[in-house]
Parts: structure tokens; C-alpha cells; sequence
């Protein structure tokens, strides 16, 4: 019996009810911690940047949708006022693995129930998956824990959806999964467990099933773990909601190996299903699409555009008009030569459009989405299409970094307001100049925020532009100083003299930033760069240095390997790092020539214990090494002191002192007795007030956190997967 451990019941009130969900909060900290202030969150708006995975138009409401993510939630649609709701922004610290959403289901006879399948990892480290249920679109939940895991980031995740409720019962839903089979629950996903008359092989390390659909009153189960050959079965149904089999006559062969997605037409009675030869979003080469009638048993093969020679792909999305028999769209997956696209059709698949040949773009409220070119790209990992069910010229498609949507078949923007999955790994907000926030993040680089309510208007910062981030700092005395570094198309370094607007590539860069490139820091006065080296798979290098504004480097050996450098804000010739290995504090009194130990007998193993410098003092160091607590130095190292107002410290930042105060607001990820939350001291770590609620907790937040040095009690906090969350008083 795969069951329920619990079972839990969140009602939400209020206006803040549309956007909330979690399971039963933690017991609020007492000990150290005030009453919680009235605080208002918001996202800092970039737009998208992450994987729309699944997206779902409600059959029976008009301007009802539905979309998934991979790591960033789920969100509810509502077309009159043209914006998106999160739906799971309440889950909490331990939760944070069910932030990834798997699948996604509505009942078309009950408009009002939703059911998201959540779980972000089926590795053995990631907590089980859950099943979040809501008589209210998500306005308020209803969990089940289950005893399978779940792969909301997994490969295939664009694939799906893979929960449904049953077309002849709607207290009858099904859940297939990765490795555990088909699951099935007969009260409303209160409680499941296993189909055992279904007739594939469980995989430990495949794909299992890949979507669930209802065609008329059957049920068809997509496999995904078939090997390709003439006799694999990748399609199987039900029609009594017992006895599954084979499909029969299905496509196979490589073409046909892995099947994506399904869409019904039940106006011409025809299944089309669209395959791939690995399930993506990466490594597909080859795809199909086919189409079945159920009734005739008929299959005819409708791919639009045979993948061949350099141009390689699979299919992913597909979507049929349930105005207009035989009008379906389809997407391309993992087409990098010729570019992605989208497909239609209106007879059934025997003519199609690339809808990609007569696009217009207008990326003016994302204007990142042009990738620091002249024009956008149609997208890549496309594997969520849909159409509105009630205007068939409303397409929408997900990519890898936005949700893009027509209402005329030919010009495109982005329908993203609301909508946010960045995962941000460090946040500078300046003390002075026009932007109140600079961000680097994975995937999209690095911004600069020249206002909280609009997508940067300058984009992502170019020249060069970067995959992904790996470190900014700003010189503490000169503001208008700020270097960056990451996975780069022009260098993996670069600077700026005008506070972050504008940038340029260093003159060279050290050999080993080509592979691994990592954080950097810079002396208050901007004279010097500290450059860290860790490759993705962990490997860390020595860092090097220059006093040239980065036309020359040079290797500081005494510097400890894979350590991040932080600069002392008021005196230029100090460097500080914290060595996770050792758990001992280095310094440099010479502006980075060479470092020796202080403090040593510090926690260690963790590469993300985290030390932080006060602003405007020197040598007052804050370390954060998570459940070991939160240490700090007023020598410059030489010694630490542990804090007793809280017991765990993740992420640590400063801000604008409190009216009366002559210390910096401290802002901390952490524990003062036993929930994980965000909270803010105006005494030194004295004290500590809680500045987030149960309705704003965004999963794991453990990266990077920091106060606004211009506006007392406003707050920026990096997320893995809910973009930049900024807080103010109210």
C-alpha cells in the first residue's frame, strides 16, 4: 500500500489567501525573537528565466490556466487581470524539495478543484514527493504525503502531465511515476497505492510514465522506458479503469523510442502524440509525431519535419483547438541548428505552418530575452504548448526562460507578469547611484535594477553576457566600481566604472577561469581583485590576483583553495576567506599578496558556510556555517565569539541601521529556536524579530540575503527558484 503518512488541512484567510500553500508551519521561535512586524514582500521583477514545464487551460472555465515549473512552483492564471498567482510560495525550509512540480490536474466537472503531484528530486538524498489537493484553485491545500519520490527537475520533466483524474470518476485520480509504476487513489488523492495490473516494468533508473491523458472514458499511459525496437511498448490504456494494455499497432523504432506528450481532439476522435529518442529537455536527436484513431485503430505518422543530417531534434508540446477539428500545434525540442519552432496544422496533420517563419517579437517588458542581441530567439526547450480552449488563436508556449503567448498567430510576447523561477546566487545593493539592487543569478548573469517594479531595462549586463553568474562585488569606497565573473561568451570576467550600467571584458584573465571560473572580490578601494577557482564538479584551484584592473594575474598560493575572497570595506590592504575545509580563517594585511591563518577550530566540511564584513568597519567579520550557528570577530579574524541568539545562521546581510542605532541592520537566513525563517537585528544579533510569515517562506533560501544601506527594514532575498524577494515595512 503506497499511502499517506498525513494528511493536513491549511486554511489561508485573507487577501494573502490567493497565493498561499504549505503544510502545518513550524512552531513559531520564541526564544531571541520578537513578534513578527508587518511586512510586505514582493518580487524584484525580472520576468520568467526559468523552465515552464507544463502549462494547462482549464476545459470548462474561460481565462483559467495553470502552469508548472521545475523549480520555482506553480501558478494560477487569471486573464482579466492578465498576471499569474504562486501557489506555493508557502513552503516552508524543510519542504523545499516539493518546490519542483511534477504534474498538474484539474477536474473538468469541478472547476474549482486542483491537484499538483510536487517533488523536485527522485535521488536518494531528496525527500519523498507529495500530492497537494485544492477545492479552491490553490487558494488553500489539502497535502498528502506519499512514500514515492518525485522529479519535478529531473530529466523529462517537460514531459506530462502525469497525474489525472479518472474520465469516468472525479474522486478517482491517477498518478504515474518515474520508478514506482502507476499509483492510483479512489478518494480524491487523500490516499494511493499501487496499480498492480499494470503491465510494464518498473524502471529504478528510467523514465517510467511519461503523461497520463483521458481519451473519451479510457485512460492512456505514455512509457517511457521502452527501448525502441520493433516490439517495445511505449503506449498503454485502460478502458474499464482495470485491465491495461497494449495500445495496438503504436509507432516504434528510434523516431518513436520516448513518448513526450499527448493532446485528444474530441471533435475529429484522434489521439496525437508526440515522441523523442530521450526525454529531454537536453539530448534528443531524433522525434516523430503520430496520430491514433481509437475507434479505427488506425496510426498515421504526421511528423511535420523529419529530424536529419545537422538538424537534430525531438518533439515535445503539442496541443489540439477544441473549436476546430484536426487544428493541433506542435513543438520542436532541442533544435539548436535550424532553432526551435512551432508547428500547426488544420487538416489533422497532413499540411503544416511554422508558426516561427512569420513571428513578431516584442520583448520590451523582458528585455533580457534578447540575450544582449539585436532580436530574441523563438526559444529552446519547448515542451509545454497549449491553446486556449476558448480562443483558438491564443497559443502560449514554455522555454527554458519565459512563457511566451499570441492572440493572433503571428505576434508574441511574453505572458510572464507575475511569474518569476530565477535562481539567484548573490545580491549587492549600492549605497549610492541610481539602482537600488544588482543581482547575478544562474542562467541569466547579472542585472542592474534600476527599479524593483520592471524588468531591468538594459537587460542581462553584456560585454560579455553570461550563462550563468559565479560572483559581483562591489569596492565598499568607490560604488561605481563593480566586477562580475561566470560562464561568459567574451571573457568569464568583467568590470565596470559606472556602478553596474555598463561593462567591460578584463584585458586577460587566468587560464583556469575558462573552466572554472568562481567568485571574486575587490578591494574597497577598487585597487585590487581577489579572482577563486572551483569547477562545476567541485575541484578547487588557487586563486589568483590583480592590481591591475585584471590586464595581468598572478597565483596566490597561500590563499586556500576554493575559498571565497571577501574584501574589509574601510581598509583596501585587507582580504579575508574562511577555508570549509579547515574550518580556519585566512587573512591578507597586503592587499592579497599573501594570506596566513588566524582563527582556526571553526566548524567545517560545508562549502557553503558563508563570512560576511560589516560596512564601514574593519575587521568585523559575521560567519554563517548553518546548523553550527553563527560566529563573529571584531580582530579581523583572530578570534571568533559564537552568538546565543540564534542557533543556526544560513545566509547573512546588512542594511540601514534603525533610527538611533549606530550599527548596521543585520538580515539572516536562520534559526533562533526552531523555524528557519528570515528575521532582522537592529542590536548587534541581540535580539532578532522574524520580518517573513508563513504565507512568504519560497522553500530553501540558504544563498544570499542583504539590507538596503539607503532605506531602513527593506530587505532582498535570493531564492532557488522564486526569482529576488524583496520585503519593506509596513
Amino acid at each position: 500500500m503506497l499511502a499517506s503518512r498525513v494528511s493536513r488541512r491549511v486554511v489561508l484567510a485573507g487577501a494573502a489567501a490567493a497565493a498561499a500553500l504549505t503544510a502545518v508551519p513550524d512552531v513559531a521561535a520564541k526564544a531571541h525573537a520578537a513578534e513578527t512586524p508587518s511586512y510586505r514582500w514582493r518580487n524584484a521583477v525580472i520576468g520568467g528565466t526559468g523552465f515552464v514545464t507544463g502549462v494547462l487551460f482549464h476545459p470548462s472555465v474561460r481565462g483559467l490556466a495553470y502552469a508548472r515549473t521545475d523549480i520555482g512552483g506553480a501558478y494560477r492564471w487569471d486573464d482579466r487581470t492578465a498576471r499569474w498567482t504562486p501557489l506555493t510560495d508557502q513552503l516552508g525550509w524543510d519542504d523545499w524539495n516539493l518546490l519542483g512540480v511534477e504534474a498538474l490536474a484539474v477536474d473538468p466537472a469541478h472547476p474549482d478543484r486542483l491537484y499538483l503531484a510536487v517533488g523536485t528530486y527522485a535521488q536518494s538524498w531528496a525527500g519523498n514527493g507529495a500530492i497537494l489537493r485544492s477545492e479552491d484553485r490553490g487558494a488553500t491545500w489539502t497535502r498528502t504525503d506519499l512514500t514515492v519520490k518525485l522529479g519535478g527537475n529531473e530529466d523529462g520533466r517537460g514531459a506530462g502531465e502525469r497525474l489525472l483524474v479518472d474520465p469516468r470518476d472525479s474522486d478517482t485520480l491517477w498518478l504515474g511515476t518515474r520508478h514506482d509504476g502507476l499509483l492510483k487513489s479512489t478518494d480524491r488523492g487523500a490516499t494511493w497505492a499501487a496499480v498492480s495490473g499494470f503491465p510494464a516494468t518498473v524502471s529504478q533508473s528510467g523514465q517510467g510514465i511519461t503523461f497520463l491523458i483521458a481519451v473519451g472514458r479510457a485512460v492512456y499511459a505514455g512509457w517511457g522506458d521502452g527501448d525502441g525496437s520493433a516490439t517495445a511498448v511505449n503506449l498503454y490504456r485502460t478502458t474499464d479503469g482495470t485491465t491495461w494494455t497494449a495500445a495496438p499497432g503504436q509507432p516504434t523504432g528510434t523516431t518513436a523510442k520516448v513518448p513526450i506528450r499527448a493532446a485528444y481532439d474530441a471533435r475529429s476522435r484522434e489521439l496525437y502524440v508526440t515522441y523523442a529518442d530521450a526525454p529531454g529537455p537536453n539530448g534528443q536527436s531524433a522525434g516523430s509525431v503520430h496520430k491514433f484513431g481509437p475507434g479505427t485503430g488506425r496510426w498515421t505518422d504526421v511528423t511535420p519535419v523529419q529530424p536529419g543530417g545537422s538538424d537534430t531534434f525531438g518533439y515535445g508540446g503539442v496541443a489540439v483547438d477544441a473549436c476546430r477539428a484536426g487544428t493541433v500545434v506542435v513543438s520542436t525540442n532541442n533544435r539548436w541548428a535550424a532553432v526551435d519552432t512551432l508547428y500547426r496544422t488544420t487538416d489533422g496533420g497532413r499540411t503544416w505552418t511554422s508558426l516561427k517563419d512569420s513571428a513578431v517579437f516584442d520583448v520590451s517588458e523582458t528585455p533580457f530575452l534578447k540575450w544582449g542581441a539585436d532580436q530574441p530567439k523563438f526559444g529552446w526547450w519547448i515542451q509545454a504548448v497549449a491553446v486556449d480552449p476558448y480562443d483558438s488563436k491564443h497559443v502560449v508556449y514554455g522555454t527554458g526562460a519565459t512563457l511566451y503567448g499570441t492572440r493572433d498567430l503571428t505576434h508574441w510576447a511574453p505572458q510572464i507578469r507575475g511569474l518569476e523561477e530565477t535562481s539567484v546566487i548573490q545580491l549587492i545593493s549600492p549605497p549610492v547611484g541610481e539602482a537600488h539592487l544588482i543581482s547575478a543569478s544562474r542562467d541569466i548573469g547579472v542585472m542592474y535594477h534600476e527599479r524593483l517594479t520592471a524588468s531591468p531595462a538594459r537587460g542581462m549586463a553584456t560585454n560579455p553576457v553570461f550563462g550563468s553568474a559565479t560572483g559581483i562585488a562591489q569596492a565598499a569606497g568607490r560604488p561605481a566600481y563593480v566586477v562580475r565573473t561566470g560562464w561568459g561568451d567574451n571573457g568569464n570576467g568583467a568590470y565596470s566604472g559606472d556602478g553596474g550600467r555598463t561593462w567591460a571584458p578584463f584585458a586577460a584573465q587566468p587560464s583556469l577561469a575558462h573552466d572554472a571560473p568562481g567568485p571574486i572580490a575587490t578591494s574597497a578601494d577598487g585597487s585590487t581583485l581577489l579572482w577563486s577557482f572551483v569547477h562545476w564538479d567541485g575541484t578547487k584551484y588557487a586563486a589568483h590576483r590583480s592590481a591591475d584592473n585584471g590586464a595581468t594575474w598572478s597565483e596566490v598560493s597561500s590563499f586556500p583553495k576554493g575559498a571565497t575572497p571577501v574584501a574589509d570595506p574601510a581598509d583596501p590592504t585587507l582580504f579575508y576567506a574562511y577555508d570549509t575545509d579547515t574550518g580556519t580563517l585566512y587573512a591578507s594585511t597586503d592587499s592579497g599578496l599573501s594570506f596566513t591563518a588566524r582563527a582556526s577550530g571553526l566548524p567545517a566540511g560545508d562549502s557553503q558556510f558563508q563570512l560576511a564584513a560589516a560596512p564601514g568597519r574593519s575587521g568585523d567579520l559575521w560567519l554563517s556555517v548553518k546548523w553550527n550557528g553563527l560566529y563573529r570577530s571584531v580582530d579581523g579574524g583572530a578570534s571568533f565569539v559564537k552568538i546565543a541568539s540564534c542557533w543556526a545562521s544560513y545566509t547573512l546581510g546588512f542594511g540601514r541601521s534603525a533610527p538611533g542605532a549606530d550599527y548596521p541592520a543585520i538580515y539572516q537566513v536562520g534559526s533562533t529556536e526552531t523555524i528557519t525563517a528570515v528575521y532582522r537585528s537592529d542590536d548587534e544579533a541581540k535580539t532578532w524579530v522574524r520580518v517573513n510569515d508563513d504565507l512568504h517562506q519560497w522553500g530553501w533560501t540558504g544563498q544570499a540575503i542583504t539590507g538596503d544601506p539607503r532605506v531602513y527594514g527593506r530587505v532582498y532575498l535570493a531564492t532557488n527558484g522564486r526569482g529576488i524577494q524583496y520585503g519593506e515595512r509596513i
